[in-house]
């Protein structure tokens, strides 16, 4: 993509490896430590009444079990590979953990103001959608295999995604983190539009013409 801009030096330091790398010394701990994951996880009622702060941000390296700790790297390695060599280790890193946080100070504000206090929030996934969206920015003829048969081309998997994510977020009871997967989309957005300049759909709609 030519246009993509460059606002920090470009270097490429592979930090897609550090950042799995840590997610699996975290799980490893709370996996060791029952309690670590209370005190790491978003939990909105800490939050409010014990000033658990850092939980906005730790919650994102933490993973209920060893299935969603998988998916999710294997997302992250998938999609946030090709992103980091196109726009750098420096950008990559802030975005991804900005994606992350906004992503969790939204989710805890949306939780807190509508009764769920009680539920812990944890996983990579906002952050992971967030990267997912700017690689079919950047990469928007790519087309993705889903369940390795059906081939989806990386936009329309994007804006599927939004659509499933929204309506999902009024379903009860299926453990997912629907709204937080979808806040992580919009955060996404409002960073390529602000960061970058670009146009999202402007750049999908130039690639079906």
């Amino acid at each position: 993509m030519k246009y993509l801009r460059k606002p920090f030096k470009y270097t490429y330091k592979n930090a897609v490896l550090a950042i799995a790398l840590i997610n699996a010394a975290v799980f490893v701990l709370t996996s060791l430590f029952r309690n670590l994951s209370a005190y790491l996880g978003l939990v909105p009622i800490l939050v409010l009444y014990a000033q658990t702060y850092w939980q906005i941000f730790t919650y994102q390296f933490v993973h209920g079990d060893f299935f969603h700790l998988a998916f999710n790297m294997l997302a992250l390695f998938f999609f946030g590979v090709p992103v980091e060599r196109k726009i750098g280790t420096k950008e990559f890193i802030l975005y991804y953990l900005l994606i992350g946080t906004i992503d969790g100070a939204l989710s805890f504000l949306v939780y807190a103001a509508t009764g769920f206090y009680n539920i812990t929030l944890v996983g990579a996934s906002g952050a992971i959608f967030g990267v997912l969206l700017l690689y079919a920015v950047i990469y928007p003829n790519s087309v993705i295999y889903l369940w390795a048969v059906v081939p989806v081309p990386a936009p329309l998997l994007i804006l599927g995604y939004a659509v499933i994510e929204l309506i999902s977020i009024f379903s009860v009871g299926d453990g997912i983190a629907h709204l937080t997967h979808f806040i992580g989309l919009l955060a996404g957005w409002a960073y390529i539009r602000i960061r970058f300049g670009i146009k999202p759909l402007k750049v999908w709609n130039s690639t079906g013409r």
